[in-house]
């Protein structure tokens, strides 16, 4: 599938089991944002969430963090994360996109730490930073596909 020449909105979401960033961007531009951190423990109140953000910013697909082990291999939270994007299809009815992850957590708390950003606000932040390092991610990728 690709989205070469599609205009719309795009949400990422970097997933957690207590907080998952969101990031938005434009297709059309492929530039990503912080957006903002769902702060919810269980599966359906995130999903209440992501409804919510998805009713207001109506986007013509999401972008999800596959987390893995630096080398690539999978563990737990791969497979929550890919059973997460089949609920995510399945509930608003838009492709989701799973883009590798890796890293994105700790550039994201680098970059804010160097803008002087530390403690809980470094905290607060750095789930949605991340989630807009893997939006930007599938936005490059997708300009060199």
């Amino acid at each position: 599938m690709s989205f070469v020449d599609t205009h719309g909105t795009v949400l990422a979401l970097d997933l957690g089991l207590k907080r998952t960033g969101v990031a938005s961007g434009e297709l059309s531009i492929g530039v990503a944002h912080p957006l903002t951190v769902i702060h919810a423990e269980s599966t359906d109140a995130r999903l209440a969430a992501i409804a919510k953000l998805i009713d207001d910013w109506q986007p013509v697909l999401l972008v999800l963090g596959l987390p893995t082990h630096a080398d690539g291999s999978e563990h737990e939270m791969t497979r929550v994360a890919r059973n997460f994007a089949r609920k995510l299809e399945s509930r608003f009815k838009l492709p989701v996109f799973l883009v590798d992850e890796r890293h994105t957590s700790t550039a994201a708390e680098s970059a804010l730490h160097e803008r002087g950003i530390h403690g809980k606000k470094n905290k607060a932040l750095a789930d949605a930073v991340a989630a807009q390092l893997i939006l930007q991610g599938f936005f490059d990728a997708r300009l060199i596909a």
